[in-house]
């Protein structure tokens, strides 16, 4: 097929102008609907405030007071009858809880790392470990002896 005929002068400057008028239109269209640019504020100065340096102050000793309405906070570093532990120390493995103290006692069941219990009786020395008698304070089937080496004392709930 010859484009020949169709390809002339007068369609080539034809083609041109039609661009050139649509270009025309959206540089007027963009012009009118583009937003008005504001002049320069200026130089703004900018706030400053003054802190003033801090002033040397004597220590001050308090004296205790007894004052019966304080409750004394938990002794959180011996564990203790009615006290609440938490198993640690086992790398994940777990605590054997064991139906006797001692390390030839039946192993009961396994604690779970970071697992919480109250404390019952003890303590009680068997095979270089102390042991403390636990009972789980949401169930009360899970309970047994453990090594407090594996015990760490926390806050009651």
């Amino acid at each position: 097929m010859d484009l020949r005929p169709y390809l002339n002068r007068w369609v080539i400057y034809g083609a041109l102008g039609f661009a050139a008028i649509l270009l025309l239109i959206t540089l007027i269209v963009i012009g009118w609907t583009s937003p008005r640019f504001s002049p320069d504020v200026g130089f703004a100065p900018a706030d400053l405030t003054m802190i003033p340096a801090p002033t040397h102050t004597p220590n001050v000793t308090v004296a205790p007071t007894n004052d019966p309405s304080i409750t004394p906070t938990p002794d959180l570093t011996t564990v203790n009858i009615e006290s609440y532990v938490q198993i640690t120390g086992t790398e994940g493995e777990g605590l054997r809880i064991r139906s006797a103290p001692g390390l030839n006692g039946e192993t009961v069941f396994r604690g779970e790392e970071a697992e919480v219990f109250v404390v019952k009786d003890g303590p009680q020395t068997a095979d270089g470990y102390t042991w403390w008698y636990l009972v789980a304070p949401y169930d009360t089937t899970r309970a047994g002896w453990a090594a407090a080496e594996f015990l760490a004392v926390i806050p009651s709930p």
